[in-house]
């Protein structure tokens, strides 16, 4: 069975996101996956942004992260971002989090996952509408195989 796809953004960690122990403060792993999910969107689906403008909303209806080992100050890590599953107007992404170093295997060290729901307001209340074209098309590259 071939491996799901996924789009990878890199991050390299800095101390204001660390703690006073000096280990990433958890709330940035959840600042992260929303950085990746925005950048696949800028990347992959270019006209959701006049979708946006025209009052489509992306409402994140659940979100988690599992925390497997520790990350400090410059490391380096990459988040990689999967579609879990896609419905009229729901999604689910995964989320892995691996540190790479040079000359050693990737570690994974944490996982998540996001739930999103598409909307557009009707009669002064949000609606439930089918993802755009365009987004549901980027994000078939990126289901499981």
């Amino acid at each position: 069975m071939a491996e799901p796809k996924y789009y990878e953004m890199k991050h390299t960690i800095s101390f204001e996101e660390t703690n006073l122990v000096g280990n990433v403060y958890y709330v940035n792993h959840v600042r992260w996956q929303g950085r990746c999910r925005e950048m696949f969107l800028r990347d992959a689906a270019p006209s959701l942004l006049e979708e946006l403008a025209g009052g489509l909303v992306l409402v994140t209806t659940r979100c988690s992260c599992e925390y497997l080992a520790e990350l400090n100050a410059f490391d380096e890590v990459v988040i990689r971002m999967s579609l879990a599953e896609l419905t009229r107007n729901r999604m689910s992404l995964s989320f892995e989090y691996r540190r790479v170093r040079s000359g050693v295997p990737e570690e994974l060290v944490a996982r998540g996952e996001q739930g999103l729901a598409c909307m557009r307001p009707e009669g002064g209340q949000l609606r439930p509408a089918p993802w755009p074209a365009e987004l549901a098309s980027a994000l078939e590259a990126y289901a499981p195989r």
